[in-house]
This record gives C-alpha cells, sequence and structure tokens, in this order.
C-alpha cells in the first residue's frame, strides 16, 4: 500500500482510539460540570485560541442550539473589552490541550473578579489553567495523528467528541423536546422538517382535485389535467373519501380499449390509498409517500376527523419547501 494511503487510515484509526479513550472520563468531574451548568448559570461562555478556539465555536453553537445559552469568547478580544458579555452568573468552558496557552491564562484574573465559574477541558491536568478551574475535565489523548506530532489532529478530534458528549448530557438534563429544537432551527432543512405541517402544504378548497364515485373515467381525466396534481381524490356525496384516482391508473386502464373512458371512477381507482392528516409533519407524509411497495407514491389525500377528504399533498410540494 501507498505510504500516504496508510498515513491516512492510520490517522483515521488513532483520531478512533482518542475519543474511545474518553469514555471512562464520563465520571464525577463530568456530572460537576453538567449539574453547574445546568443549576447554577446563565449562559455557557466558551473559549479557545487556536484550533481550540475552533473546536470551541463549534461547541458554543451546539450548546445554544439544543437549549444551553451559549456563546464564544475569543480570548484575545476578551482582554480588549469583550469581558464585558461575562456576568457572576455565566460559567466560562475554556478549552487548551497544553493548559498554558498565554491567551487564555491571561483573561483568568479577570473572570475571577467577576465571579464566573470555570471549567477547565484541557489535554494536561497538572497545568495553569487546570488548577485555576472549579471543574477539570480532562480531554487528554496519548499521541497526535500527525506523523511529525505537530498539528493538533487527535487532540482537537477528541476535545470536539468531548464537547459533543456534553452538549447532549445537558440536552436530556434539560428535558430538551423536538419542538423546542425546531424553535431554534426555523431556517434549513432541519426547521422544515420538524416545523412544517401537513397543511401549510396541501393543496385545498379549489385547488384540491375532487370528483364523485359515479364521474367518468374521462371527465375525471379533464379535472387531473386542469389542477395538475396528477391524481384527484374521490368522494361520496358527503366529501367521505372512496378512493384516489391517479394519471398512472388511467394510463394502465388503456389496454381496455377507449370505452373505459365511460366507466365510471370507482371502476379503476385504488380504493384503500394511503391518506394523512392536516396535523401531521410533512415529513410524515414524505415518510408515507416514499415507504410505499412496490414503488414510492406521488400523492397523499388529506383527511379530517371524520375521513373528509380536504386537500391533496403532491411529492412535488415538499421538494420545493425543502423537506426532501
Amino acid at each position: 500500500m501507498e505510504k500516504y494511503l496508510q498515513q491516512a487510515q492510520d490517522t483515521l484509526r488513532m483520531e478512533a482510539e482518542s475519543i474511545t479513550e474518553l469514555i471512562s472520563r464520563i465520571d464525577d468531574n463530568f456530572a460537576m460540570a453538567v449539574n453547574m451548568i445546568c443549576d447554577s448559570c446563565d449562559r455557557v461562555i466558551v473559549t479557545g485560541m487556536g484550533k481550540s478556539g475552533h473546536i470551541g465555536n463549534k461547541l458554543a453553537a451546539t450548546l445554544a442550539s439544543t437549549g444551553t445559552p451559549s456563546f464564544f469568547l475569543h480570548p484575545a478580544e476578551g482582554v480588549h473589552g469583550d469581558l464585558g458579555m461575562v456576568t457572576s452568573n455565566d460559567v466560562v468552558l475554556a478549552l487548551s490541550n497544553s493548559g498554558e496557552t498565554v491567551e487564555v491564562l491571561n483573561i483568568l484574573p479577570s473572570l475571577r473578579r467577576i465571579g464566573a465559574k470555570l471549567i477547565a477541558m484541557v489535554g494536561n491536568p497538572q497545568s495553569t489553567l487546570a488548577k485555576s478551574a472549579d471543574v477539570i475535565l480532562n480531554v487528554g489523548i496519548s499521541k497526535e495523528a500527525c506523523p511529525l506530532g505537530l498539528a493538533p489532529t487527535s487532540s482537537t478530534t477528541a476535545c470536539l467528541a468531548y464537547g459533543d458528549a456534553l452538549a447532549m448530557a445537558l440536552l436530556v438534563k434539560h428535558n430538551f423536546t423536538k419542538d423546542e429544537f425546531a424553535v431554534f432551527h426555523p431556517g434549513g432543512s432541519l426547521g422544515k422538517k420538524l416545523l412544517l405541517t401537513v397543511a401549510m402544504v396541501m393543496h385545498s378548497g379549489a385547488e384540491n382535485p375532487l370528483v364523485h364515485g359515479d364521474t367518468t373515467v374521462q371527465d375525471a381525466l379533464f379535472v387531473i389535467t386542469e389542477k395538475g396534481l396528477g391524481a384527484v381524490s374521490v368522494v361520496d356525496d358527503n366529501g367521505v373519501m372512496l378512493g384516489v384516482l391517479t394519471d398512472g391508473d388511467i394510463r394502465r386502464g388503456l389496454h381496455k380499449g377507449v370505452d373505459f373512458l365511460q366507466r365510471p371512477v370507482v371502476e379503476l381507482m385504488t380504493k384503500t390509498p394511503h391518506y394523512i392528516t392536516k396535523d401531521k409533519l410533512a415529513a410524515e407524509a414524505l415518510h408515507i409517500m416514499e415507504s410505499h411497495h412496490p414503488k414510492p407514491i406521488t400523492v397523499l389525500p388529506v383527511v379530517d376527523e371524520n375521513k373528509k377528504v380536504i386537500g391533496l399533498l403532491h411529492m412535488t410540494d415538499l421538494v420545493r419547501k425543502g423537506v426532501v
């Protein structure tokens, strides 16, 4: 094997091992950190320099999006006024592999005067930063994956994973729900999947293609063409669903000859179609469509509690809304 390919494999193996080493360190100190954040702080202020700072930025974002108010404070900016954002009710989470990062150590006296508590996430539990902390989280690793032993690799991977473990523990501790997660993610595909309901996407009113059971296939085809959704819901006199007729059903009926166009739709429709209610998530509708066998379906009638058809949902609507 080429030397560079071997190095790539070794890198992944060593970084995976560095994460595995941390499992035993989910201990009393970890529990103390979780309780300190949950019980006695308004916000978590994450700080770190260089590569640790990049990891800290990501960790602050993960905490904030999963129910723990948080932001990243650059330590070099902190000594030039940004420490004014820290209060005595905050917990500072300081990241440093060596525990001797000068920029981080420089803000410690001010943090003490402010009264904020300090959690140190360090690779060296005997370091200056660790000795200054209220809680020490040891994320030290045996060896960097860098063949020169210089570039932060295993250490940053371990710190990132441990930070995720902390964020997820806090999520559970806070009883953070999917609905709350959705509130923090209104944009993008996550927000759409968690917030968008069928009622927000379906075609209703004049846009909802309906025909009665005694309507001829030909007239139903005219309605399908007019509404442009590739299907009609078939209902009785009370609007209760009897079935669904799609343009695919009509194409498959062509082998019966032209006369089938004058037959009532009840003879050609799908009599037990899948359906959904308007309060369900659009993502659930997508799951129903994609899970249909032998192949996915593209339309889904929307019914009320009495099984009256109140709308029709098409796969393209979900695509346009970003649910797919």
